[in-house]
């Protein structure tokens, strides 16, 4: 009997050693499998004209609003349909909020982002890509007409700012020493400072002067803007890795700008040609 569960003990132990070795091979065989077939899921759809997933706000206007019929619309929303034109795929845009939209984009629920993202600070850049701009602009200063404090940037030490918490606007105030009063977006962050429960508040120019266009009696004024030299430019954010999707967007992205799409779509949203950098 000894003898008999001996036996049977060193058959078990060789089969389990026989099941571990197949399933690594197993393992290692789809591995590769994956990489001859095309590289990433994206590259896939692409490459097979599917559909790209793009986050956007959808509230940020002129780059990301829904227009009086209700359609979403926006600079950053036209630049993105003309580039999926262009690689032959369709485009679902996923609206949600700033401070949602890279942590959908690490979740997998958006391939993209088409929403003015500038990657400013070392740990976006080491942890995201970005495909070549489609716009330039520079952060602008908004402020009550009356307050005559704003003499330089310096001066903003110890104000209170309605910023998006994760903004490039909300990290540069903070630099400048400014008091962050959390809000969702630009729309809520212009209502505080009407309601003197924020100082200012800072975004993009373009999107400022916006802003001023449509509402002349807001009592409400640029302040100070950034110098030419610190423009930013803004592109397709996606997760690092995917170098050849990076590729394409920017092959597309220089179709557009050469055949005067990008001149044509920013002559719309803002009578002049935001797409180079001058």
């Amino acid at each position: 009997m000894k003898r008999r569960n001996f036996l049977a003990l060193a058959m078990s132990t060789l089969l389990l050693a026989a099941c571990g070795q197949s399933t690594t091979t197993d393992t290692e065989t789809t591995a590769t499998d994956n990489a001859a077939t095309g590289g990433s899921d994206l590259l896939q759809r692409i490459n097979n004209g599917g559909t790209i997933n793009v986050g956007t706000e959808g509230t940020y206007p002129p780059f990301t609003y829904h227009d009086q019929s209700g359609a979403l619309t926006g600079y950053d929303v036209e630049v993105t349909r003309a580039v999926a034109d262009k690689l032959g795929v369709d485009v679902e845009f996923k609206e949600t909020q700033w401070d949602a939209m890279l942590t959908g984009l690490d979740s997998g629920r958006f391939d993209m982002v088409a929403n003015q993202v500038s990657l400013t600070t070392p740990e976006r850049k080491a942890k995201y890509d970005k495909a070549d701009a489609y716009s330039w602009s520079g952060a602008a200063l908004l402020a009550p007409t009356d307050d005559n404090r704003y003499s330089s940037w310096e001066a903003l030490k110890g104000l209170r700012t309605a910023q998006s918490l994760s903004s490039n606007y909300g990290e540069l105030a903070e630099r400048y020493g400014a008091e962050i009063v959390p809000v969702d977006g630009m729309a809520q962050a212009v209502q505080l400072v009407k309601q003197d429960r924020a100082d200012f508040t800072m975004n993009d120019h373009l999107a400022i002067l916006d802003y001023l266009k449509n509402f002349p009696d807001s009592n409400l004024e640029v302040k100070l803007v950034a110098p030419a030299s610190e423009l930013r430019g803004s592109g397709l954010v996606l997760i690092k890795g995917d170098d050849e999707v990076v590729a394409k967007l920017n092959e597309a992205m220089a179709e557009l700008q050469a055949d005067g799409t990008l001149t044509q779509i920013s002559q719309e949203f803002f009578g002049e040609d935001i797409s180079k950098q001058e």
